[in-house]
C-alpha cells in the first residue's frame, strides 16, 4: 500500500488491525460516534472481530485507521464497505473517536485521503455514503472531501422509533468517462 498522508492536516492511514479492535469498540460506542450512524447498535469485541474475519479479510471491506502524524496516535476510523467490482463502486463511511480531534479538519483530510486510496489503488468508479439529514457538520466535511449531494431519502430509517431523512452523496473518480 502506498502512503496516505496529509501533512498540512497532520493526518496519515494505515490499515486497521487485529489490535486496533478494543479502541475501536470504545470509539463507536460512545454516544458522540453513535448517534451519527444509521446502524447503531453497541459494539462488542466480538462483533468487531466477526467484521474483521468476514468482511475484512474476504475483501469486502477495506479498514484503515486515521493517525496523528507528529504523535502516530489512533484518532478515528475510514472505511469502504460493499466493494462491488462488477460496478466499481464502495460504501465509504468515517468516525473521529479522539474527542479532541473533531472540529479540525482531520475529517475533511482523511476522507480525502481515502478517495484517493479507492480511486488509484482499488481502481473504483464511484464512492458513495449515506449520511443523516441532520448532521450536517460531516455534510459540510464530505462536500469539501469532493463528495455530491444526489438525493435525499425521506423517512428512510427508523431510529429510536423516529423516521429520519438520508442524504445520499458520492464522489466519481476523476478523468473518468460518465454514463450521463
Amino acid at each position: 500500500m502506498k502512503e496516505y498522508i496529509d501533512r498540512e492536516a497532520g493526518v496519515y492511514l494505515r490499515l486497521l488491525t487485529y489490535d486496533d479492535t478494543d479502541l475501536i469498540v470504545a470509539w463507536r460506542n460512545q454516544d458522540a460516534v453513535r448517534k451519527n450512524f444509521i446502524y447503531q447498535e453497541l459494539f462488542t469485541r466480538q462483533s468487531h472481530e466477526s467484521w474483521i474475519k468476514n468482511k475484512i479479510e474476504t475483501g469486502n471491506v477495506v479498514q484503515m485507521i486515521i493517525c496523528d502524524l507528529a504523535t502516530d496516535k489512533p484518532l478515528g476510523s475510514v472505511y469502504i464497505r460493499d466493494i462491488d467490482r462488477q460496478h466499481n463502486k464502495a460504501e465509504y463511511g468515517i468516525f473521529i473517536g479522539e474527542a479532541n480531534a473533531r472540529g479540525r479538519g482531520i475529517g475533511t483530510a482523511a476522507a480525502k485521503l481515502m478517495l484517493r486510496y479507492c480511486f488509484q489503488e482499488e481502481g473504483l468508479h464511484r464512492v458513495y455514503l449515506r449520511a443523516l439529514s441532520d448532521n450536517l457538520q460531516a455534510i459540510g466535511s464530505y462536500e469539501k472531501a469532493g463528495f455530491v449531494k444526489e438525493a435525499c431519502l425521506r423517512d428512510d430509517v427508523r431510529i429510536d422509533g423516529v423516521y429520519r431523512d438520508i442524504i445520499w452523496m458520492a464522489a466519481l473518480a476523476p478523468g473518468e468517462e460518465t454514463g450521463a
